[in-house]
C-alpha cells in the first residue's frame, strides 16, 4: 500500500519525506478515527493538506478516497478534479492552562453517578445554570456523530460555528435550562464554570481522546483561528456524504 501511494506521488512531482514536519501533504490509510489521529498527532498543523484515504467501503466524512480504487485518486491529481476544503476547530482552555484543540467535539461530564452543575457563560453575560449529566461542543464536522444523537443539527462545514447541546439536562421547578442545542459564532466563546461544592472529577474528551484534569473549575471554548486543510473530489461535498451516510 505505500509503494502504490509513492508512486502515484511520485509520479505527480510529490516526493515523500521522512518527517510528517516537512510534509505539505498528510495522509492518513483507514477511516475516520484515523484521519482525526493523524491530525492530532502533527497537532493540527494548519500550514499543510490532509488527505483521508479509506480501507474498505464504508462511507466516511473526511476520507473521500478508497485505497482500492486508489485510481480515482490518481485520475483527480491528473484531471486537477480535487477542491480544498477549510474545517474550523475548537480551542479549549481548561483553568486557564495552555489550549488544546478538537476537530470534532468536546465532552465534560462528571465521572461520579451525579448530575453535574456548572454556569454556562456566553462571552461574559451567565446564559443559564446548567444540572445534567453534562455538555457537548461540537464543530460542524462533528455536528453529524455524537451531536446529532443528542437531538442536534447539522451543520454546514461553511458556517464556522459551533453547537453546544445538552446531555440530559434536568428541568423542573428548581433547574431550568434552554433545552435544546444552540449556536454560537467565532466572536461568542463559550465558559462553562463548575460548581465547587461538590468535587465532580470532571471526565472530558477531544475528539476520540479522553482527558482528565483533578479540580478542574473553568473551562473556555471557542472556534480557533487555525483550520485543517483538507484535499477532496469536487463533486463530493459535506451535503453528499451526509446523504450517503444517514439517507
Amino acid at each position: 500500500m505505500h509503494d502504490e501511494l509513492s508512486d502515484i506521488f511520485s509520479r505527480h512531482g510529490i516526493e515523500e519525506v521522512a518527517a510528517s514536519d516537512d510534509a505539505d501533504i498528510i495522509a492518513s490509510i483507514g477511516g475516520d478515527g484515523e484521519f482525526l489521529q493523524s491530525v492530532r498527532k502533527n497537532n493540527f498543523r494548519d500550514d499543510c493538506v490532509y488527505l483521508g484515504i479509506a480501507v474498505d467501503d464504508a462511507n466516511y466524512f473526511y476520507a473521500d478516497f478508497h485505497y482500492h480504487d486508489i485510481t480515482t485518486l490518481e485520475e483527480a491529481i491528473d484531471q486537477d478534479n480535487l477542491d480544498m476544503r477549510n474545517y474550523p476547530l475548537l480551542e479549549v482552555s481548561i483553568n486557564d492552562n495552555k489550549p488544546s484543540y478538537c476537530l470534532n467535539e468536546f465532552t465534560l461530564r462528571s465521572s461520579i453517578v451525579k448530575t453535574i452543575k456548572m454556569d454556562v457563560y456566553i462571552n461574559d453575560f451567565l446564559f443559564e445554570q446548567f444540572n445534567g449529566d453534562g455538555i457537548l461542543v461540537a464543530t460542524p464536522t462533528g455536528s453529524t456523530g455524537y451531536n446529532k444523537s443528542l437531538g442536534g443539527s447539522v451543520i454546514d462545514p461553511l458556517i464556522h460555528a459551533m453547537q453546544v447541546t445538552e446531555l440530559a439536562s434536568v428541568n423542573n421547578n428548581t433547574h431550568r435550562t434552554l433545552g435544546t442545542s444552540f449556536l454560537l459564532n467565532k466572536e461568542r466563546p463559550l465558559t462553562l464554570l463548575i460548581d465547587k461544592n461538590l468535587d465532580y472529577y470532571p471526565i472530558m474528551s477531544l475528539d476520540n481522546e479522553a482527558i482528565s484534569v483533578r479540580n478542574t473549575e473553568k473551562v473556555e471554548v471557542s472556534i480557533s483561528d487555525k483550520l485543517v486543510k483538507t484535499l477532496k473530489l469536487k463533486d463530493n461535498t459535506f451535503w453528499h456524504k451526509a446523504q450517503r451516510n444517514f439517507l
